[in-house]
């Protein structure tokens, strides 16, 4: 089903995909929020710039957007895919427990907010270009990606990681993340072996945008994770 969203309200809007069957792709797309959310197996095209809350609860739908997209995309998304050829803006992935997200260019701040490991599933989010600020802030599981492709000039933002008790960041090339809590350990890796957890993403995200695999495979990365299961509790409690 194809679908001209041109001057469309976005309850409209989401009330013909909520009722269509298979497949939809969305054109001339112009800042109709809550699009797909909490859709499951279907897949979703948006040639255009969609609104905020992208894909929110998502429940195994598959969404493509050729643009760029706005605030909150993936919010508490559960499962599915979410690629977007083009950038970011800010809270990305905001609390997901489940999914993948692709970003081909930057993101802006606080992505990976309270993301979470939920049973089996674990969240992931690859960005191609940079992240803004409070990249992983309050993070519970899953895995970040940062793959600094597209300027040699690595600059992280500030407060990487700030009250991160799981999961993982992983920022490819050697850098020192600003104003890091001592409950978060730094350590390096390279090669297939030391980035086995990762190397699927990397794969998939090369795939989708047309990327050499072996450039990213060769770099080194910076990894960050909590240095304990409780890292916060002597801020809490005398132990």
């Amino acid at each position: 089903m194809k679908i001209n969203s041109a001057n469309m309200h976005y309850r409209e809007l989401n009330e013909i995909i909520k009722n269509s069957i298979g497949n939809v792709r969305i054109v001339n797309c112009i800042g109709q929020k809550y699009i797909a959310s909490g859709l499951s197996d279907r897949k979703i095209v948006i040639d255009g710039v969609p609104g905020n809350a992208l894909g929110c609860y998502l429940d195994g739908a598959e969404i493509t957007v050729n643009g760029n997209v706005q605030d909150a995309v993936g919010d508490t998304m559960n499962a599915g895919k979410i690629v977007v050829h083009g950038g970011a803006g800010d809270v990305l992935g905001y609390a997901m427990r489940g999914g993948k997200i692709f970003v081909r260019d930057n993101s802006g701040y606080r992505t990976g907010i309270h993301m979470k490991a939920y049973k089996e599933k674990k969240p992931v989010i690859v960005i191609g270009g940079k992240a803004g600020d409070f990249l992983g802030e309050y993070m519970a599981g899953g895995i970040i990606i940062i793959l600094n492709l597209y300027d040699s000039n690595v600059d992280l933002g500030q407060f990487t990681g700030v009250g991160m008790h799981g999961g993982k960041i992983y920022i490819r090339e050697l850098v020192t993340p600003k104003y890091v809590s001592p409950q978060i350990s730094v350590s390096s890796a390279q090669g297939e072996n030391e980035l086995e957890e990762i190397v699927p993403y990397l794969k998939e995200f090369c795939t989708l945008f047309d990327v050499d695999i072996k450039k990213l495979l060769e770099s080194k990365y910076t990894v960050l994770y909590p240095n304990a299961s409780n890292p916060y509790r002597q801020m809490y409690t005398h132990n």
